[in-house]
Parts: structure tokens; C-alpha cells; sequence
């Protein structure tokens, strides 16, 4: 069969053996691609912090330049705060969907281990590794976020 042809494991007509390895393959498909989403998150991550905390020094730089007084009374800097605060609110985003990306893939991984290990067995280097679930059903409860008061340090 060629590789990019793609075998249904829920196919009634296919053996248990040979399902059991598509779907495995599947998992690990999907779980490879929760990693590659994960270091596109963290290069995205990375960038926004230093970008962030340049701005943040610049505007920093411009409030001491100016006085306190001539700060507070500034639209401008005013505006530009604003938006600092809304790129905290974005790099919180960040590590919230990192943390699920973990807890995700650890959970696919887990699926694909015991799928292999309950329909293939332990192998001849011993027994089969089952890499453990995560203990919490879900590691972020927060679904939405809102930019609030952010204290810049």
C-alpha cells in the first residue's frame, strides 16, 4: 500500500492487530504534531517577551526622561502602557496553551504506549515503557483571557 494512503483502523473488515498499529500511528502522528505546535508556540513566545520588555524599557526610559508628572498627563505613553499590558495578557496566553499542549500530547502519548504495550506485548529488548497520564483531568481551568491592571516592573 502506498505511505500516503491512509488505512481506517475503524474499519470493520481489518484485523485487531492492524488496527491497533494505525491507530497507534495516529496518536503518534498527532502527538508529533502537538510537539512541532509547541516549539512554534515557544519561538512565537520568546519573540513577544523580547519584544515586550524593549518596549517596556523604552517607555520606561521616556517616563524618567520626562518627569513622572508630564507621564501621567501623556496620551501617548498612556496608550502605549495600554498596549504593553494587552502583550502580558498575550505571553499569560502563551504559557497557558503551552501547559496544554503538554498535558495533551503526555495524554495521547500515554494512549499510544498501552495501545502498543495490551496488543503487541513487551519485546525483546524488555519490558514496554508506558509513559504515565497526567494526574489532573486538565492542567488550566481558565478558557478566556482579559487584559486587567498590570503593574510593569
Amino acid at each position: 500500500m502506498p505511505m500516503n494512503e491512509s488505512i481506517d483502523p475503524f474499519d470493520p473488515g481489518m484485523t485487531p492487530l492492524l488496527a491497533a498499529a494505525e491507530l497507534q500511528d495516529h496518536l503518534m502522528t498527532v502527538t508529533n504534531d502537538l510537539e512541532r505546535l509547541q516549539r512554534l508556540l515557544d519561538d512565537a513566545g520568546e519573540a513577544l517577551s523580547l519584544h515586550f520588555y524593549s518596549a517596556s524599557n523604552h517607555v520606561n526610559g521616556l517616563i524618567q526622561s520626562s518627569g513622572e508628572q508630564a507621564s501621567n498627563a501623556n496620551p501617548i505613553l498612556k496608550k502605549v502602557m495600554e498596549d504593553i499590558a494587552g502583550a502580558i495578557t498575550a505571553l499569560q496566553f502563551q504559557d497557558m496553551a503551552t501547559q496544554l499542549i503538554a498535558h495533551t500530547s503526555q495524554r495521547l502519548r500515554n494512549c499510544a504506549d498501552q495501545l502498543a504495550r495490551d496488543t503487541f506485548g513487551d519485546d525483546e529488548d524488555g519490558e514496554s515503557v508506558v509513559e504515565l497520564a497526567p494526574l489532573r483531568p486538565n492542567p488550566v481551568t481558565q478558557d478566556e483571557m482579559d487584559a486587567g491592571s498590570i503593574e510593569l516592573f
